[in-house]
């Protein structure tokens, strides 16, 4: 069976339950839900989890942009055949939020290698340390400030 992106009418319906806290753009075609109130992160993820069945989180990716960083999260619902992309915005003075490794255990490795690559950090993580870089390398090689010519001495 096809897999459909969540409807408008569902959005809606998380919208009137967290009037302040998420956002999504209504002229896009599948728009992403946008977390704006980090408080309010792990309660509206357990809403989509309980409530909504997204029961499977397929992808956690994060994006660097100029001001700020963005953790991307793919879930979808087997029950439902829906997918939904969630998009959460963190400063980068400090990149931290809540681990999703109590709704969704496959959480750990996907945050694991963004704690890697990117330096963001998931609180509560029961297992928070590089996934594939050596343990003493030095910086997140995907963040845009990394310079790798200034870290090859250090990492050999």
């Amino acid at each position: 069976m096809k897999r459909r992106y969540m409807g408008r009418d569902k959005l809606y319906t998380l919208k009137k339950d967290f009037p302040t806290d998420i956002d999504f753009d209504d002229a896009a075609e599948n728009p992403p839900l946008i977390i704006r109130s980090l408080p309010y992160f792990p309660k509206i993820m357990h809403s989509l989890n309980t409530q909504h069945k997204f029961d499977m989180l397929s992808n956690i990716t994060a994006v660097d942009y100029d001001d700020y960083f963005e953790v991307v999260y793919d879930l979808t619902s087997r029950i439902n055949s829906e997918e939904l992309m969630v998009k959460v915005p963190l400063a980068k003075a400090s990149p931290a939020l809540e681990t999703m490794t109590a709704l969704w255990p496959e959480a750990d490795f996907h945050e694991r290698e963004q704690y890697d690559l990117m330096g963001i950090i998931f609180l509560h993580h029961p297992n928070l340390q590089r996934i594939l870089l050596p343990d003493d390398f030095i910086g997140y090689p995907l963040q845009k400030s990394y310079r790798q010519a200034e870290k090859e001495g250090e990492n050999g």
